[in-house]
């Protein structure tokens, strides 16, 4: 289990998607102008990734034109919160 968490959670841009979402975003374009260097097809990927995991909850608005908001599941919310200290640890210990 701590593999397949550590993996999910390793995987380049997955960390910093999920940031950008609790810190507001939820638009694609707004992910992916919160996250520098992330293009549209990674970004699409990782979502994908992470809405199959049941991290992120894709939601298909019915406007002229189409609107597709995404959210955190609680799931996620608390994923996020836990990589906190992490990042806590990183900032103390980059050289």
């Amino acid at each position: 289990m701590f593999q397949h968490a550590a993996e999910l959670t390793g995987k380049k841009w997955s960390a910093a998607i999920l940031l950008a979402m609790q810190r507001g975003a939820d638009r694609f374009s707004e992910i992916r102008g919160s996250v520098t260097g992330l293009s549209d097809r990674m970004l699409a990927v990782r979502l994908r990734e992470l809405e199959e995991h049941a991290l992120v909850r894709r939601t298909v608005i019915p406007t002229v034109p189409t609107t597709v908001q995404y959210t955190l599941t609680p799931a996620g919310d608390e994923l996020i919160r836990i990589l906190q200290p992490l990042v806590d640890w990183a900032h103390r210990w980059e050289t």
